[in-house]
């Protein structure tokens, strides 16, 4: 049933005001994301877009432009109680109502389960934009401009939200309701009916709103600013306007709310909220009101000062990335290559580890993923390398050395408490990658060096074999990996015991890594005075037999060789997916300069789309041109010709490899560039439909996918 709710208020529509009578509001400057009353004020539209802000432990916030959850992952504080995990929703929303005179404005939107869409806030936006990753909105209710800001402490389980009066002929009362909760930000919430109803404990301890969900859960605090000073001057009674924020304790529960997305992706599409507070105060143009959700009682109230802070904070990491940023030919792409630079920000996270309090890593992705070993040495070159923070590639390459496990490196990290996943065959590969790069970068011998004992038991375990069957074969020096029931690649989809592209046998890209990483080896040996004769020999070796690769009826390489139940002895896959263009990008000369060209020729034709490379050639026996249903639906279609925004990089360097056409290759990235302010708002997404239009789905903001359109730009400006 719907939350229980007043009486339906008569909510004023938008006044219409001369051009004489408009309040006029002070604008910032040029933002690379901004939309007008035309995308904000339709409904679809606005709930299409989706913003996102991070607090670099693994916590964040987000939500549509339109003020309306869709997805269980929307609200204003998803905390890392164990930072980056156990990410748990404590704070959904803010219910604004602004007062003026006589009239009501509602100023927030939602859905419910009951199809009913209340209140209709969205109608009073005129504007939103992103300021660094902070969004702003501006409304404009009678005569009344109130702007929105929302932003998180970096480095604390802390969000504020600002509201500044920029314009209005006498103040006004603003009423926000504060929604609270308390669960993993996978799951809904199902309070319950009297009498087994879910009581939190809500109390006011010393200024604060403190909110306890159980006994042994972590309380967190609701603080209200009062507003910011200015000149006092009396109403037209003569009587002086109070500033104070009043709060008033409540416990209702609000039934219902909708989430459109979660309906479609075949899950849980519906819970409940609770009206923990409401805070009142009264604003005169040019007051601010800051309302805070910590889990630090002692967080700041001073919104001025926080503002700051992450705006100083934001500017840094722009201003390290000058090189790549100021490359850009035009304002339009710097622009736009700025906002990606800050987007790479918001994947990084911390992890400490004993010894490395400092240490850190990558969120895969938001809103669902977790730091995955993959996904994080795929991005860390784009991330940090590219934006000119090796530092920090340097504390995530330590802190992952400390999970070495027979010769492997994590596939992921459970965000509940548990110990690491190892299902991976590449996710070790790439961290030899990662390292190159970095090396090469900043020629930090010393870090080699305390690395370069971890790589050679690396080589070690693959050529004498580790789980999953994962060995070099004696018989031509490529790796093999995987057996029943195992999905060791990136193309990793698995449905109960269903692998859908399981890929046993000798995948292309693994070996091209395979190859690369002993290449890697012998070049670090030399460059540390170390022999290079036991990676040079197996590198030669299999580098030889890469030849078997390719598949002289298609001009192009197979997939996977010697995979087993394939009805030939020692068959192989000659299924066209984007894996080949890893071996011409990785410059690693595995391929013949006309057998390079052939591979990109053939991508372009078949798996190329303005956002990526699709995962499965159309025509091919599988393929699967639209990513939707439930999540059997969904995983089916996942590597069966989803596009996947990733690959764009590599495909971009693999191009300019064969046809040396630098703009051609800045080209393929332009539409992706293009793209930022569709869906995650200044970032990119995970995954878009194989078939045209090629519409965004999965996660709104995808490490990989920036990172790789990053460092495929730096590469391409710097020629």
């Amino acid at each position: 049933m719907p939350a229980p709710r007043k009486p339906k208020s008569k909510r004023q529509a938008p006044a219409t005001k001369s051009k004489a009578s408009k309040p006029k509001v002070k604008l910032s400057a040029p933002s690379a994301i901004s939309l007008g009353p035309e995308a904000c004020t339709d409904l679809a539209a606005s709930e299409q877009r989706e913003w996102l802000v991070t607090n670099g432990i693994g916590g964040f916030a987000s939500g549509t432009v339109a003020g309306s959850a869709t997805r269980r992952y929307h609200g204003l504080l998803i905390a890392a109680l164990d930072p980056p995990a156990r990410r748990t929703l404590l704070v959904g929303s803010v219910d604004e109502i602004l007062r003026i005179g006589e009239q009501s404005f509602e100023l927030a939107t939602h859905r419910w389960l009951s199809g009913t869409v209340a209140p209709e806030g969205y109608k009073y936006i005129q504007s939103f934009r992103l300021d660094g990753t902070i969004p702003v909105w501006t409304y404009e209710a009678g005569q009344a401009v109130l702007e929105k800001r929302i932003w998180m402490q970096h480095g604390e389980n802390t969000t504020f939200v600002r509201y500044t009066l920029f314009g209005s002929a006498s103040p006004i009362e603003l009423e926000l309701k504060i929604l609270v909760n308390y669960r993993d930000f996978h799951s809904s919430t199902h309070a319950g009916f009297a009498p087994n109803e879910w009581r939190m404990r809500i109390e006011a301890v010393e200024n604060n709103v403190c909110v306890t969900a159980f006994d042994v859960a972590t309380p967190f605090y609701i603080k209200c600013q009062a507003p910011t000073p200015v000149i006092r001057r009396p109403d037209s009674s003569g009587r002086r306007i109070s500033t104070e924020a009043s709060a008033e304790l409540q416990h209702v529960w609000y039934r219902d709310f909708f989430f459109s997305l979660e309906r479609q992706r075949g899950l849980d599409d519906h819970e409940d909220q609770l009206l923990a507070a409401v805070f009142r105060a009264r604003l005169e143009r040019g007051q601010s009101l800051t309302v805070v959700f910590s889990i630090d009682a002692n967080a700041t109230l001073d919104g001025d000062a926080a503002l700051n802070e992450e705006q100083v904070r934001q500017a840094a990491v722009v201003a390290v990335a000058t090189p790549l940023v100021t490359l850009s030919k035009n304002q339009g792409p710097r622009s736009r290559i700025s906002q990606l630079v800050l987007a790479a920000d918001q994947f990084v996270a911390a992890r400490s580890l004993p010894g490395q309090p400092d240490g850190k890593t990558i969120i895969a992705g938001y809103h669902w993923f977790g730091d995955w070993g993959r996904d994080t040495m795929i991005a860390l070159p784009g991330l940090t390398l590219a934006t000119g923070r090796p530092e920090i590639a340097k504390q995530i390459l330590l802190a992952f050395s400390h999970f070495l496990d027979r010769g492997m490196l994590p596939n992921n990290f459970p965000d509940a408490y548990g110990t690491p996943e190892y299902n991976t065959i590449d996710a070790t590969l790439w961290y030899f990658e990662a390292i190159r790069q970095y090396f090469a970068a900043t020629n930090d011998a010393a870090t080699l060096s305390q690395l370069f004992s971890v790589l050679t038991q690396i080589i070690e375990s693959h050529v004498n074999g580790t789980r999953y069957n994962i060995h070099v074969d004696p018989a031509d020096g490529l790796l093999y990996g995987g057996g029943p029931g195992a999905q060791l690649t990136w193309m990793d989809a698995k449905v109960g015991d269903w692998v859908v592209t399981p890929r046993t046998g000798k995948p292309v890209e693994i070996n091209a890594l395979w190859i690369k990483a002993l290449e890697t080896m012998s070049s670090f040996a030399n460059a540390l005075g170390e022999s290079s004769e036991n990676y040079m020999r197996p590198c030669q070796r299999a580098r030889t037999s890469f030849a078997k690769f390719w598949n002289h009826q298609r001009d192009c390489c197979f997939d996977v060789l010697e995979v087993p139940g394939s009805g030939a002895r020692n068959g192989n896959d000659a299924s066209l997916r984007p894996n080949q263009v890893l071996a011409v990008s990785l410059n690693a000369n595995l391929l013949t300069p006309a057998q390079q060209k052939a591979v990109v020729d053939i991508c372009a034709k078949e798996l190329l789309t303005p956002f990526g490379l699709r995962s499965l050639a159309p025509g091919e026996p599988g393929y699967t041109g639209a990513y939707s249903g439930g999540p059997r639906e969904r995983d089916a279609a996942y590597h069966q010709g989803t596009v996947w925004g990733w690959l764009l990089g590599p495909f971009a360097l693999a191009h300019y490899r064969v046809y040396r056409d630098r703009d051609a290759a800045f080209a393929f990235l332009q539409p992706s560039l293009d793209s930022i302010d569709r869906y995650g708002l200044g970032t990119l997404a995970e995954i878009y439909d194989g078939d045209p239009p090629h519409s965004p789905r999965g996660c709104i903001a995808q490490a990989w996918t920036v990172a790789e359109l990053l460092r495929a730009w730096q590469y391409l400006q710097r020629l």
